[in-house]
């Protein structure tokens, strides 16, 4: 729900709004007629939007955003609901056979659907939690907002218009700003037919109160309200779409135009996940140029779809765009990862101008993201760097550390929130992991080790180069906003507690902040880890029986150790192998122990 325009046009249909709700209505699931706006490579190709002919509607290229913050459980579990019957479900509803996998797809645009207001009653999913609750005439459409806006603003022309709203661009009337053209998102409060929503209102304006500070952020005036809108004022963005900017340079940038590119969104999407918030739905409509220079500053806007992530929380809600949604929201476990993917997905198109993941429908574009195996041969790709296209591959491993973009110009590289969940589990580690941790550490390459150096500085350590809580509470409170307070990452320091009576040097916070789901994406990964295990043998292996191996993991009694640990330990002295270390620097998944049982 983006609110910078740049393209005044007497054909508003042809601007694209970031807006979650302008996209056209999907097509049937599989449909393999009328084909999205894309050449069958997936090359980026954005064509007019037909006006009238019904036959070309299914011709729009389909960035259509989705969200489903309510999944139909029922259908997902493995039991029936007529089983398990609630005030919630459906009585005495049965199925003759078992109900099959529902497609992503469908399911996503029946909630899509029902969130416009624009479902039959035959059509809708069964209603669920608050949804089931009440009517539409039940709905609060008050939202305290400032009811004045005419009389700080002079409204202007329409430059944008989406499903969902329509943008103007206006002009302070008076003050310190008096004639300087703002944009003005105008939701009518006629659209919000459902809780969900109303919600996205007003946590969107939630978010962009709390989000200050960054050059790169699109600037939040105020939100007002009356009877009949919602009216949402930022800054004026008047250079256009970054995808706009990507096709009329042919299809893709060079290297160096687009590590500028990627540099800025890098920043700017690191500095709102460490305020704890996740955007959900990063694509090149989001991105808009304050200018049209072609040095003009890039802007995040549309934060629609963004939420508030504790540290530890993992979200649940399909939302996002579908070319650009990550596995792990497919797979409904998410946090500020699945940003990095869409990070990984924008870095691809920008330097071959085609999309990594492309399908003639949603369901095949989701099988194509779930499989994750984009193809770096096709042209241009062997003539991009391996620099470039290890940083693409490193993106969509959700890891952002990458030498490429270090030496530019602009470069500066923020604290990085997944360096305290890193460090909050080491924290809890056994000491054998620990022990293993430390000898993977000694393996970091020099440019591995420059990120890491780079945020123990931002850390502020001591004289004697050790960091402890409080200096880590210093460097937090020096970056906050009002969206970490929401967000709560200052609650996340209780779990570093024990660096209140002790201090960390520079090779412990190597081993407590290295990523070992990172380097085990690395081509060079097997050489790690045979390398660590030198290391680990010389200073840490030690013999070890099952029962105090599983007491060190705090594996419960209910687990049966001797079928999940029984090949960690060799025969011949009684300490871990290195199919035993390797697993150990992981730890126990519910996974592995469900294998066994």
């Amino acid at each position: 729900m983006g609110l910078c325009s740049s393209k005044p046009s007497t054909k508003p249909s042809n601007l694209s709004i970031p807006s979650r709700e302008e996209e056209p209505k999907p097509r049937a699931e599989n449909s393999d007629e009328n084909p999205p706006s894309a050449h069958s490579n997936g090359e980026i190709e954005r064509k007019q939007q037909p006006e009238k002919d019904p036959q070309e509607i299914g011709k729009r290229s389909p960035f259509f955003p989705f969200y489903s913050p309510s999944p139909a459980h029922h259908f997902f579990s493995k039991k029936s609901p007529a089983l398990n019957s609630s005030s919630n479900s459906t009585p005495r509803r049965f199925f003759k056979r078992p109900f099959p996998p529902p497609s992503p797809a469908k399911h996503i645009r029946a909630v899509l659907a029902r969130r416009q207001g624009s479902v039959k009653p035959n059509e809708a999913a069964i209603p669920e939690g608050s949804e089931a609750q009440g009517g539409l005439g039940g709905l609060d459409k008050r939202f305290g907002f400032s009811k004045n806006l005419e009389s700080k603003y002079e409204m202007g022309d329409e430059v944008g218009r989406g499903h969902f709203g329509y943008t103007c661009s206006a002009k302070f009337k008076k003050g310190e700003l008096k004639g300087q053209q703002v944009a003005v998102k105008v939701i009518p409060k006629a659209k919000m037919t459902t809780a969900i929503a109303i919600e996205d209102v007003r946590r969107e304006v939630k978010i962009l109160r709390a989000l200050t500070g960054h050059n790169n952020l699109v600037q939040f005036y105020d939100a007002y309200e009356d009877q009949e809108n919602v009216y949402i004022v930022m800054e004026l963005c008047e250079g256009g779409e970054l995808l706009d900017r990507i096709l009329s340079r042919g299809g893709k940038y060079s290297e160096d135009d687009a590590k500028a590119v990627m540099v800025q969104i890098l920043n700017v999407v690191s500095f709102f996940h460490l305020q704890g918030v996740v955007h959900r739905d990063l694509k090149p409509e989001n991105f808009l140029f304050t200018s049209k220079d072609e040095s003009s500053r890039l802007k995040a806007i549309d934060f629609g779809l963004s939420d508030f992530v504790k540290p530890d929380e993992r979200l649940n809600d399909i939302v996002g765009s579908a070319y650009y949604v990550a596995p792990e929201v497919l797979h409904r476990s998410y946090s500020t990862e699945a940003d990095v993917w869409s990070i990984g997905v924008i870095a691809y198109i920008l330097l071959c101008g085609s999309r990594p993941f492309w399908a003639r429908t949603e369901s095949g574009i989701f099988r194509a993201v779930l499989k994750a195996d984009p193809s770096f041969d096709e042209s241009p790709w062997p003539s991009v760097s391996s620099e470039a296209k290890d940083f693409v591959k490193r993106l969509l491993n959700k890891d952002s550390r990458h030498p490429w973009i270090r030496n530019h110009s602009e470069v500066k590289i923020p604290l990085d929130i997944v360096i305290f969940r890193l460090m909050k589990a080491y924290m809890r580690s056994s000491p054998l992991r620990k022990a293993a941790l430390r000898a993977l550490s000694k393996t970091l390459t020099v440019d591995e080790l420059f990120y890491l150096k780079e945020q123990f500085a931002l850390l502020e350590p001591n004289k004697n180069g050790c960091i402890s809580l409080e200096s880590i509470r210093m460097a937090l409170t020096k970056n906050a906003t009002d969206a970490m307070k929401e967000s709560r990452v200052h609650d996340f320091l209780a779990s570093l507690n024990s660096l209140q009576y002790r201090k960390m040097d520079f090779e412990e916070f190597c081993a407590a902040a290295l990523s070992v789901h990172q380097l085990e994406a690395l081509d060079r990964w097997e050489q790690h880890a045979r390398c660590a295990f030198e290391f680990f043998e010389k200073d840490g292996n030690r013999a070890i029986i099952i029962e105090e191996l599983a007491s060190e993991l705090g594996l419960g009694p209910s687990v049966p150790v001797h079928a999940v640990l029984h090949d960690w330990i060799r025969h011949t002295d009684g300490k871990l192998s290195f199919l035993g270390f390797v697993k150990l620097l992981h730890g126990i998944s519910s996974r592995t122990i469900a294998k066994v049982q």
